[in-house]
């Protein structure tokens, strides 16, 4: 691995610098543009720039270079988690163009901290120093605290920023603290070092376990995983939804991409054959394994019993869903990464396409309860409904969606490791699932829509995005092979 210096690593982070500049240019834009929506524009050039040029970079077998001093690196699991965080962050801009919510208020500098928030996401991706990662996670943190309030008109927006503010500066707090752990214990803060420390040490179990479980607070907090959750349902129903829905895929992704690389790079070494095995004399496998049955559980359960914001619905089930990923990282085997990383990308897509759907309907209604969507499918919402319906299927791990080739590619991983009891856990709530999942399916085609509400007009501009994410759900259900191979290629830097 190549270790560059500073002025050498510039030529690979052509993506950040062109998105940061993007950043500096919207605040400028919209200082002296009347007509908002063309900050909004610019920023969906930008990002989609941002965008074509990770597709174009992606490296070759092996090719991983060290940039800035070990402060982030170059490598197909970054290029992989990076492409999949602008496309959020272009599917989120996409979304804030053709949402109400987002209109009523004045929009360019909202542009501006949603692409601020999305290059601190691809800092995650690549940080292999605690510093680093965790700069990267505050960066993210301020921007997304103030996206969250945006709509200043709107208490509920208000209320979600303050809480979301509190909880993450509590989080932050934690995980700095077992940063600090860490750091204490083995002289440094990149993770390579603290590997080859750990390992050679006789193994300082009790304060290395302190320094991992409060850093894993941290990261808990980041995926909205049991017991760090708490904060997800209020902030996903107050945000606007397509800050809602960054927040769902964009935030969770990120948190994964860099808690992957950290327990992977610090804290575990390859044992041969794609198995990892722990150093340092801590095992922390049983812990997240609690953590991964809990959550999926307790996720579920709170969802179906959401009666009434289907926001709020989606938001339980984004903490199951942190629950079935999770599971592959309990095995830490190679199969497990690139399952999760398989998984992560399909469930950008289906779970994007549910608050796309939740943003049409808010769109007509001005709501998000599960009455609005009473009949949608009879009232000129047959396309989104049957959307929603493929979605949420999916989501479930239904065949012949693309949400069932991922689960079974993360329940393969769990039972190659004998964890039969994890796999049963699994395929027991993604069963519970369903009930809330048939619920919205139930009400959209099987309930009568109530007399005040009109028929639902899909624009062109929403449809189009609908029209991806829904085909996309579907041919990966019957195709996988390309993003399963890509995923297997990104995980390469660990296994090899």
């Amino acid at each position: 691995m190549a270790d560059l210096g500073n002025i050498a690593s510039f030529a690979y982070s052509v993506p950040e610098i062109v998105l940061a500049l993007s950043v500096v240019a919207l605040f400028i834009v919209d200082l002296v543009v009347v007509n908002k929506q063309v900050v909004g524009r610019l920023a969906l050039v930008a990002i989609g720039v941002v965008v074509a040029m990770l597709a174009f970079s992606m490296p070759e077998a092996g090719d991983i270079h060290s940039l800035f001093h070990r402060q982030v690196v170059y490598d197909e699991y970054g290029q992989f988690f990076k492409m999949l965080l602008a496309l959020c962050g272009f599917a989120a801009v996409w979304m804030s163009l053709g949402s109400v919510e987002v209109r009523r208020v004045n929009q360019g500098e909202y542009f501006a901290i949603l692409l601020a928030a999305t290059l601190g996401m691809l800092f995650m991706a690549s940080a292999t120093n605690l510093l680093m990662g965790y700069l990267a996670l505050e960066f993210v943190s301020l921007a997304s605290y103030v996206l969250c309030g945006y709509a200043l008109h709107s208490r509920r927006a208000s209320e979600a920023s303050l809480k979301y503010l509190i909880y993450g500066g509590v989080a932050s707090g934690t995980m700095i603290y077992g940063m600090s752990w860490i750091y204490g214990l083995t002289g440094s803060l990149d993770f390579a070092t603290i590997q080859n420390t750990l390992a050679a040490s006789d193994g300082s179990s009790l304060p290395l376990f302190v320094g991992l479980v409060l850093t894993l607070a941290g990261f808990g907090y980041k995926v909205s995983a049991f017991p760090f959750h708490m904060w997800a349902p209020d902030i996903y129903q107050g945000a606007p939804i397509p800050v809602a829905t960054f927040l769902a895929v964009g935030s969770k992704s990120a948190g994964f991409a860099l808690m992957i690389r950290f327990f992977f790079t610090a804290v575990a070494i390859p044992s041969g054959g794609g198995v990892y095995e722990l150093v340092g004399g801590v095992d922390w496998t049983n812990l997240l394994l609690a953590i991964s049955i809990v959550t999926m559980t307790f996720g579920n359960l709170a969802a179906m019993n959401q009666t009434k914001s289907v926001k709020r619905l989606l938001a339980y089930s984004s903490v199951a869903h942190a629950g079935y990923l999770l599971m592959g990282l309990v095995v830490l085997t190679g199969d497990g990464l690139s399952a999760m990383l398989f998984y992560l990308a399909i469930y950008y897509i289906m779970n994007l396409g549910a608050f796309l759907v939740v943003m049409i309907v808010a769109n007509q209604s001005g709501r998000d309860d599960l009455d609005s969507f009473r009949g949608l499918a009879w009232r000129g919402g047959i396309l989104p409904a049957t959307a929603m319906a493929i979605f949420l299927f999916s989501l479930t791990g239904l065949p012949p969606f693309a949400g069932f080739i991922g689960k079974f590619y993360l329940f393969a991983a769990v039972i190659q490791r004998e964890l039969y009891f994890l796999a049963i856990a699994g395929v027991l709530n993604s069963v519970l699932s369903l009930f809330y999942y048939v619920k919205i399916v139930r009400t959209m085609f099987l309930v009568e829509p109530e007399g005040g509400e009109g028929p639902v007009v899909l624009d062109r501009h929403n449809g189009v995005l609908l029209g991806v994410l829904a085909v996309a759900t579907l041919v990966l259900g019957v195709y996988w092979a390309p993003l399963a191979d890509l995923a297997d290629r990104s995980a390469h830097f660990f296994i090899g």
